[in-house]
Order: structure tokens, then sequence, then C-alpha cells
């Protein structure tokens, strides 16, 4: 059996606007999104393509700028081990399950279907991020703490010292992250 769930956001801090499709079939969990939107002066056209089992563990993750030659395809074990498209292995993601990608709220929802924390549980993590428009990943540290069970959440960066209350859907997805996304549909 399958679901399909098409949801959009739009930026709170500037202009931009993602349509993101989320598929999920027995075996794993497709979401497939463009971002259109304002990084400092930078406009640009983002693509990614993410691929997770049906534990939430990305195994698959393609990124481009639409337009630029840059792209990246990252490849995990879902144990923490990564490789890039060529099939070397990423030693310094050692450790990172979840994905973060600065320009979509989505990928908040990975750790925290992931994870299935209850109110009062927190979780530290190692995270691949990756900062938009350059696409070069590096590991950090966050944190998530559930302030109401499938309805909020504490997102904490720990490297960067940010930190936001974000409100979810019953599926996860996020509905508001103050300051930044709004979700329009």
């Amino acid at each position: 059996m399958s679901t399909a769930r098409t949801v959009r956001w739009s930026r709170v801090d500037s202009p931009g606007i993602e349509h993101c499709h989320l598929e999920t079939t027995a075996v794993e969990v497709n979401a497939e999104s463009v971002v259109v939107a304002l990084r400092g002066d930078v406009r640009f056209g983002l693509y990614y393509r993410l691929t997770c089992d049906v534990t939430w563990r990305i195994r698959d993750a393609e990124i481009r700028i639409v337009g630029k030659p840059r792209s990246l395809k990252l490849i995990s074990d879902g144990d923490g081990h990564w490789r890039d498209q060529g099939g070397s292995l990423l030693s310094e993601l050692d450790g990172c399950i979840d994905i973060d990608i600065s320009a979509t709220p989505f990928t908040n929802t990975l750790p925290i279907k992931r994870l299935n924390l209850k109110p009062g549980q927190s979780a530290e993590l190692s995270m691949v991020y990756i900062a938009v428009p350059d696409l070069t990943p590096r590991k950090v540290k966050q944190r998530y703490t559930c302030l109401e069970s499938n309805h909020l959440y504490r997102y904490e960066g720990l490297d960067s010292g940010f930190a936001a209350d974000v409100v979810v859907d019953e599926d996860g997805l996020i509905v508001d992250y103050p300051g930044i996304f709004s979700r329009t549909v």
C-alpha cells in the first residue's frame, strides 16, 4: 500500500516557497521537492530527492542547484556511514543518521519521525548539515526535545546556538517554524 501527500511551505523571513511531494510505501519513504528562495543576495532554485527506509533513516540523497553544475549525491547505510556518488567513504560524516538541508523544513521531520520521542524526552544527534546554495556537507550537533507529543518540538543547533519551538502535524511535518517557515498547504 502506498500513500502520497503534497505540502507547501513559504518563507517567513525572506521571499521563498517549497513544493514537496511525499510518498510512503511498505518499504520506503520518498520525498521530492523544489525550493525557490533567496539567501542573502543569492536567488536560487533547489531540487532534492530523499529516500528513507520505513524507520525514517536516510538511505539516499540527491541535491542540486537548478542551472548550476554543483550537485550532491549522498548514500547512507542507515547506520551512520556515508558515501559520495563515486562510492568513496565520507568518514567525516560517521555517526550521522539524519540529514539537514538548510533551505527546507522537511528534513526536521526525519529525526522527529525516527526518534518518536515522548513529552520531556530529548535526543542529541550528529547530523549531516547541508548549507544552501553551496551544498557542502558537514557534521553538526543538534538536539530535539518533545514538548507536546505529535505537536510541538524544540529544535536546537548546538554548534550555532540557534533554537526554535516547531509545530508539527500528526505526520511529523512542520506546520510552523517560527520566523522562518510556515506551511501553506
